[in-house]
């Protein structure tokens, strides 16, 4: 697909007004190759960033194109989870913003050094390569805590970092996390260790019903209070809190309802799951764009939760069954914000920004433009 040129920004536009001629040097720096095969308009683009902002907003994107209408004003790092593409990473570095590398790898394999290096090795090829800057690594599978996978998975971490550090300059390094450490999913991690060994860690803040362990009923994806102590959780680890940032979710759960109470409990299936007797593998995941379609012909329309501090509703499909949608909207997303900013955390992050819908249309636009607004700190002061 045909992408839009962007409007070019000037490498040297970024830089101190008192260094002239940094362009010039910056593609000196560049290795020969580099040059050669640099896909972006402007050779300074395949530099890598190198400056730290104060504050990130972590974007991960999924690869369905739809990067160019992201609200760059904001952005600091992009997660290519999607196909490589080149426009976005030229379009990024014209920004400031870092496009990283998606890693993940099985556990069983990294307990061997040798595998660790050679995993290493190759991730910092692709990178320079597709002239990245990092590398986000999403490892979610079971750990016991007495398994050699629990130290391998700390030093891959802290040797990826040395490496990635070491070989691209100002690359970035990341590791996904749980939104609690007490052993989610069975995942039993070095979580101290592996927030001592990369730049910081992005807290996955939602599928907070994926171990359902009291009443089997739909719930928020990612309540208020139950989010909120998972960071106390990792504070009280001595991991700080600038190494951690909270993820938010752009999408939430479709529930089928075994049965629908008069007072809106919505029982669900048994679906267990690592252990728990229940899981929101009972529902689906919908993106936002949907939510807010769906909602708009829903039986109860959209109500508030005051213990999970979360949207829901309530709709009857084709076949007469009720369904309830529990999902984040920009009002339950700031005031998980505004803690970020009572605590200091080192920033912000979606899963993932192409759940929001970037038609045009004049509605859906007001809807993805207060997503993205739900994110920036003037909003954490309301």
């Amino acid at each position: 697909m045909a992408v839009p040129r962007f409007r070019r920004r000037r490498f040297l536009a970024r830089q101190p007004s008192s260094a002239p001629g940094l362009a010039l040097l910056a593609l000196l720096v560049l290795p020969l190759a580099a040059r050669a095969n640099c896909p972006c308009p402007e050779l300074e683009l395949c530099r890598s960033i190198r400056h730290r902002r104060d504050f990130e907003v972590f974007v991960f994107d999924a690869g369905q194109k739809n990067w160019k209408s992201y609200d760059w004003s904001q952005i600091t790092t992009v997660v290519a989870f999607g196909k490589y593409d080149s426009e976005l990473m030229c379009y990024a570095h014209s920004r400031g913003a870092r496009v990283v590398l998606k890693g993940d790898v099985s556990l069983q394999d990294i307990v061997h050094p040798t595998f660790r290096a050679s995993w290493i090795a190759q991730k910092i090829d692709l990178a320079k390569s597709q002239y990245m800057d990092g590398i986000n690594i999403d490892i979610e599978q079971e750990v016991n805590c007495s398994a050699p996978e629990y130290d391998a998975l700390t030093a891959l971490v802290r040797e990826t970092t040395d490496s990635f550090h070491r070989e691209i300059e100002g690359s970035q390094v990341t590791f996904d996390v749980a939104w609690s450490p007490k052993n989610i999913d069975r995942r039993c991690y070095n979580y101290s260790g592996i927030a001592d060994a990369c730049d910081f860690l992005f807290v996955m803040s939602y599928d907070e019903q994926s171990q359902i362990w009291l009443e089997c009923i739909a719930a928020a994806n990612a309540p208020y209070n139950q989010t909120l102590t998972g960071y106390n959780d990792y504070i009280r680890l001595g991991i700080s809190p600038k190494k951690l940032v909270m993820g938010v979710p752009w999408y939430g759960y479709d529930y089928t309802c075994l049965n629908l109470s008069e007072d809106r409990i919505c029982t669900i299936a048994r679906v267990p799951f690592r252990g728990a007797p229940c899981s929101d593998a009972a529902g689906h995941q919908v993106p936002y764009k949907m939510i807010m379609k769906q909602v708009v012909s829903s039986i109860s329309g959209s109500q508030w939760d005051k213990d999970q501090q979360a949207p829901y509703f309530n709709y009857k499909d084709a076949a007469g069954h009720f369904h309830q949608v529990w999902y984040d909207n920009p009002r339950s997303i700031s005031l998980k914000a505004a803690y970020i900013q009572s605590y200091g955390l080192r920033g912000i992050g979606v899963w993932n920004a192409d759940h929001l819908d970037y038609s045009g249309d004049i509605i859906a636009k007001q809807q993805t433009d207060e997503m993205w607004n739900a994110l920036k700190p003037k909003l954490w002061q309301t």
